[in-house]
């Protein structure tokens, strides 16, 4: 349909619905790839929160299974040719810069270039502690992190000396094949807004199309402009969830996305009460079947 036009329409991966085994999350991902589905976005966290305890609080606990991003696109590019691969988001801060970088390249490697790497601050204490990293100064630091990583995908040997990284004349091998890879942000604080305006490839927002979100892309475009580039610059991505809505719904939901500037979708069926991965798959598949008609 014609409300598709211009967009790249990709999928959520059920991270933490599909379940343990591998031949279940090839056949979720070639479906998909099969189905016509641009993109694979998965979610991440490395530690959950024990769910029976009252110290920690987080909206995702130690029964839901997350698979390692990094680990599982590597997975998926070995049994996929042209489906992109896109974390939604990678939590940047509590990670090592290097790293991640050398990762992100490996992935970029093995899939040809269809690596796109979304970054986000997280928000729970508890994984940046058992992960050894600082949860207060990470907004400060997630910027120095996006400049390593880019002279690391960009140069055979650097040199550099921020306020947290030090690298001596070193670098990391295989380089990426996109040289950088494109580094997508999550988030919808202003600090965030103003970080894409400077730094970003794009922009992973969190919400509905309505007139708050209206009034993000609006400060987004500003602070754009003052870092003269332009909104067109950064390719926002839209999660829209469709279990349970009508076929007029999720159109009119797309539409106003696009008319907000989105050019990628990704299309969402999480937390939706689905009991299997078929269940996943069943309506991906009347997805593109309404929609491609």
């Amino acid at each position: 349909m014609a409300i598709l036009d211009g967009l790249e329409i990709g999928v959520v991966f059920p991270q933490y619905e599909i379940g343990n085994d591998p031949e279940v999350i090839k056949d979720f991902i070639q479906v998909a790839e099969g189905l016509g589905y641009g993109h694979v976005m998965t979610y991440e966290h490395v530690l959950g929160a024990n769910a029976e305890s009252s110290l920690v609080s987080s909206l995702y606990m130690h029964r839901h299974a997350f698979h390692e991003p990094f680990v599982l696109f590597g997975f998926l590019a070995g049994v996929t040719n042209k489906i992109k691969l896109m974390t939604g988001i990678v939590i940047l801060p509590q990670r090592q810069t290097a790293l991640v970088a050398k990762q992100a390249a490996q992935v970029d490697v093995l899939s040809n270039g269809r690596f796109r790497l979304g970054i986000g601050l997280g928000s729970n204490l508890f994984e940046y502690e058992a992960m050894g990293e600082d949860f207060h100064n990470r907004g400060r630091r997630v910027e120095e992190q996006v400049d390593v990583m880019r002279k690391l995908w960009t140069n055979e040997v650097i040199t550099y000396s921020g306020k947290w990284h030090k690298i001596t004349d070193a670098g990391i091998n295989p380089l990426p094949v996109q040289r950088p890879i494109p580094i997508w942000f999550g988030g919808m604080a202003d600090p965030v807004l103003r970080r894409i305006a400077r730094l970003g490839n794009g922009w992973l927002p969190n919400g509905k199309p309505d007139e708050k979100m209206e009034l993000f892309v609006r400060q987004l475009e500003k602070y754009t402009q003052k870092e003269g580039r332009n909104l067109s610059d950064i390719t926002i991505d839209a999660r829209v969830s469709i279990v349970g809505k009508t076929s007029q719904e999720i159109e009119s939901e797309i539409l106003s996305w696009k008319s907000l500037g989105a050019s990628v979708i990704s299309i969402n069926t999480l937390d939706s009460n689905l009991k299997l991965p078929s269940d996943h798959i069943n309506i991906l598949t009347k997805f593109m079947e309404d929609f491609k008609k």
